[in-house]
This record gives structure tokens, C-alpha cells and sequence, in this order.
């Protein structure tokens, strides 16, 4: 069963300036992947926002992959 971010990510105007959050927090996408980034793990996410669950963490994770999969970079 593939995992729907949109179950769990959330943009609107009126929380975080319409930045995408984890549903019913102020908790942004691009904080998760950032902590992720710098090697926190999933556990230490849990503890430290227990207001979320794991679906939401790897929802973020599918959500960043969905917004560059078609993006072309160039050097």
C-alpha cells in the first residue's frame, strides 16, 4: 500500500505563512527533512513532537521526493 501524503501534510495560508505542515500542527515538512538531514532518527522525532506519528514522518519524506522528482538541476 503506497503511503498518501496528502493525508498528512497540509498548506494553508493561515498556519506558518502556507507552508506545508503535518496536519493539525505548525510543525513544517521542511523542519522534519531537516532534522533527518542531520541525523536524527525517526524515535528521536517521535519523542521530541509527540503530537505526530510515523506515517507523518515518512509522509514528509514522500511529499520532498514528489516535489523534486521532475525538477531538472543544472550545475
Amino acid at each position: 500500500m503506497e503511503l498518501n501524503w496528502k493525508e498528512h501534510i497540509e498548506s494553508n495560508p493561515k498556519v506558518m505563512f502556507g507552508k506545508p505542515v503535518i496536519k493539525g500542527t505548525r510543525i513544517p515538512v521542511d523542519l522534519i527533512l531537516e532534522k533527518l538531514s542531520l541525523g536524527e532518527n525517526i524515535d528521536q522525532l517521535l519523542k521530541s513532537y509527540p503530537s505526530i506519528k510515523i506515517e507523518s514522518i515518512y509522509a514528509c519524506l514522500k511529499f520532498a521526493s514528489e516535489s523534486v522528482k521532475n525538477e531538472v538541476v543544472t550545475a
